[in-house]
């Protein structure tokens, strides 16, 4: 939690001394139409995740399983340590380092900045640097959630809707589907079978785009109801 509250000091900083403005340009302050892209961007990532979790199982002739093991305490411990690992990473990435990039450059320079170190970033908390092929397939992935996330941002003015879509996806795929550093958490697969061929590039391709290409029907979705949250400076630029 210490380093959220530093990221905020720092964004503050960065904010007043650098293009004159406050932390409310960050969109962080709640209002009904932030709420709202929070719950969707968390149920459309929730419903993204689930659909890819079902059918990495299904096509491979696999279930997922209830882990016994598991109580309430855990699954709190754990839901926080979601919650703060996306908080930090959508102040780093989404914050004000990306308003004053958006700024200076433009809305797509910066969308397109933000998604590239999102990339390189996570070739380190994956600890995947060295490996080059697993390099290439973390930055692939990481960079197009990134630059939907970016954009999300961009487009709805607030951090309100990629840490929807951020903590919906993260939640459910680390703490429901047990794919995180933590170990086995609510469910686990009931055996070893994995997907081989054509149904594991089909569900790798769902991974990829599915969640981007709903996030961007919703954009689409709030542009054409001219639905922007008007509470913040305009940051969209060409």
């Amino acid at each position: 939690m210490l380093g959220i509250i530093t990221e905020l000091f720092i964004s503050w900083l960065l904010l007043r001394y650098i293009v004159r403005r406050n932390l409310s340009v960050l969109g962080l302050e709640p209002t009904w139409m932030r709420t709202f892209n929070l719950g969707i961007g968390f149920l459309l990532a929730a419903l993204a995740c689930i659909c890819y979790q079902l059918m990495s199982t299904l096509f491979a002739n696999n279930t997922w399983i209830f882990n016994k093991d598991i109580n309430f305490n855990n699954i709190i411990t754990a839901i926080w340590w979601v919650l703060k690992s996306v908080l930090f990473e959508e102040l780093l990435f989404r914050g004000a380092l990306l308003y004053i990039i958006i700024e200076k450059w433009g809305n797509k320079k910066g969308c397109i900045l933000s998604a590239i170190c999102f990339g390189v970033y996570h070739w380190f908390s994956y600890g995947a640097f060295g490996n080059i092929l697993q390099m290439a397939l973390i930055f692939f992935m990481t960079g197009i959630f990134g630059f939907v996330l970016a954009i999300s941002f961009s487009k709805t003015r607030s951090m309100y809707l990629p840490i929807g879509i951020h903590f919906g996806w993260n939640l459910l795929d680390q703490i429901l589907f047990s794919r995180s550093p933590l170990g086995v958490q609510i469910l686990m697969k009931s055996n070893s079978n994995t997907l081989e061929g054509i149904p594991s590039l089909f569900v790798f391709l769902f991974q990829i785009f599915a969640l981007p290409l709903m996030i961007y029907g919703y954009l689409h979705y709030l542009q054409r109801k001219q639905m922007p949250d008007k509470s913040v400076d305009p940051i969209i630029k060409k």
